[in-house]
């Protein structure tokens, strides 16, 4: 592509519109992990007593590596959520994008 289409895909407002969206959704989801991470070492540091905690009275499984276990899936859930909405809505405004930039340039 040459760069008068760039130039074309950067001025479109769909373009605009994509990085706009697109950025605020990862960086809420960079938040929420960064929060959840930093919140989990935050209890370590400051109250590793309540993580030593078994889940169940007999249980051996403590209530810190519970608390990882679901950080850990929940962190997976969230990849797959930015996964699905890059594939789709992403993906297709991307495609419109060029598609109109390609028309503009014939």
């Amino acid at each position: 592509m040459s760069s008068a289409m760039y130039e074309r895909m950067r001025g479109n407002p769909k373009f605009q519109d994509l990085v706009a969206r697109r950025g605020r959704f990862a960086w809420t989801l960079a938040f929420i992990v960064l929060a959840m991470f930093y919140g989990f070492v935050m209890v370590v540091a400051f109250n590793p007593v309540s993580l030593g905690q078994p889940i169940a009275e007999g249980s051996k499984v403590t209530v810190g590596v519970a608390v990882e276990l679901f950080m850990f899936i929940f962190f997976w859930v969230l990849t797959a959520v930015y996964v699905k909405r890059a594939n789709s809505e992403f993906d297709a405004l991307t495609q419109e994008i060029v598609k109109e930039a390609w028309k503009e340039s014939k």
